[in-house]
């Protein structure tokens, strides 16, 4: 979901935010909000967006998920019971564009006004690994950090800037390094960090939560600094890219098994190359956050829907499925005929099932628990 300049001004004077730019590098003063009274989050409507959606999707196997069962008419997430503060274009590093120019790479935070140090939990956003708005739900970021959470959403590299999924893994881990190192401007606690993704950023939230210690991901600045995190909340991500439309219509999966020009070939091999994905399993594995699964990984939940017609919902569950094998403490919540968050074919109504107080209460539940 991307949300334009105008529906994030919107948005946060809908929830109580106090919206302040964050000069390159550096926290800017404090500027407090009033709460106002409980109202919508200004969840952003359904769209389609041009994407070539799944015709159909197979029945998935639920024996080690849960199933639940919101609907898109049930009470919605709520925003404005606590007073928050957004600083927006937070530099955090630099990273090397299609060009070879460097750029910064920014985030926006939001933090309660008052009440000492608090829990971390750092926003991914999706795109396909083609962009990575991190103006993106506003609306779910608000809700969380009104429960009191320090939220940062961050931008990373994409195929657009000729990057892999190393560089985006790397970009994500330098945020959170940047952000314990400046725990103190943003009152966080850095002992009880989550990292937090959809779709896309889904992939890249399981990928940093499995590779804790794994050295070829931690590139940049305040090395000095942890990238591990003690949580991992992941909505309808990717793990093994060679089966990414496996529950799909022969048609669509045909199209992904048989592609060697494809966004998911670019974020595995590089801009320059070109391969079937089920060609490269070496390769295909290191993208993998499987392969980094260990006994010291962080407790997962992740949610994915039936009906979901942009990644397969086996994605999630091969995750899930081996971090259990792994001892490691995991959650799947599969959510009855909803589809890929708001990017859903015209028609499709689902979209608001993953606002309802059912889903987002579970949410912060796993993150209250785990921070």
């Amino acid at each position: 979901m991307t949300f334009s300049s105008r529906n994030m001004l919107v948005g946060a004077a809908m929830c109580g935010l106090a919206l302040v730019a964050g000069a390159p590098g550096v926290a800017t003063a404090q500027t407090s909000a009033t709460a106002a009274s409980l109202i919508g989050c200004g969840s952003l409507p359904p769209f389609s967006a041009g994407v070539p959606f799944a015709a159909t999707v197979a029945a998935g196997d639920l024996r080690t998920s849960v199933l639940i069962a919101p609907r898109a008419t049930d009470p919605q997430m709520q925003c404005g019971a606590r007073a928050l503060t957004l600083r927006t274009d937070v530099t955090y590093g630099t990273g090397q564009s299609a060009g070879g120019q460097l750029r910064g790479l920014k985030l926006d935070v939001q933090f309660p006004t008052s009440g000492g140090l608090k829990p971390l939990v750092v926003y991914v956003p999706g795109g396909g690994f083609v962009t990575a708005d991190k103006s993106q739900s506003l609306d779910k970021r608000t809700h969380i950090a009104e429960q009191g959470y320090v939220v940062a959403s961050v931008e990373y590299r994409t195929i657009l800037d000729g990057a892999t999924y190393v560089d985006g893994v790397a970009d994500v881990k330098a945020a959170i390094r940047y952000l314990r190192a400046h725990a103190a401007e943003f009152g966080i606690d850095p002992n009880n960090v989550a990292v937090y993704g959809e779709s896309a950023g889904g992939y890249l939230a399981s990928m940093v939560g499995t590779t804790g210690g794994v050295q070829k991901f931690d590139q940049g600045e305040n090395l000095n600094q942890s990238s591990r995190v003690q949580a991992v909340v992941d909505l309808f991500g990717a793990s093994d890219l060679s089966k990414f439309a496996a529950d799909f219509d022969p048609a669509t999966r045909g199209y992904f098994e048989n592609s060697t020009d494809n966004p998911l070939v670019k974020y595995v091999l590089g801009p320059n190359q070109q391969a079937r994905l089920l060609d490269v399993p070496t390769a295909v594995a290191a993208a993998n956050p499987v392969t980094y699964i260990d006994r010291t990984d962080p407790p997962f939940v992740h949610f994915h829907g039936t009906q979901d017609r942009v990644v397969s919902p086996s994605q999630s569950l091969i995750l899930h499925d081996a971090l259990l094998r792994k001892g490691v403490q995991s959650t799947r919540f599969v959510v009855k005929d909803a589809g890929h968050g708001s990017l859903v074919p015209n028609g499709d109504t689902s979209a608001p099932m993953w606002t309802t107080t059912q889903i987002m209460n579970r949410v912060t539940t796993f993150l209250d628990w785990r921070l």
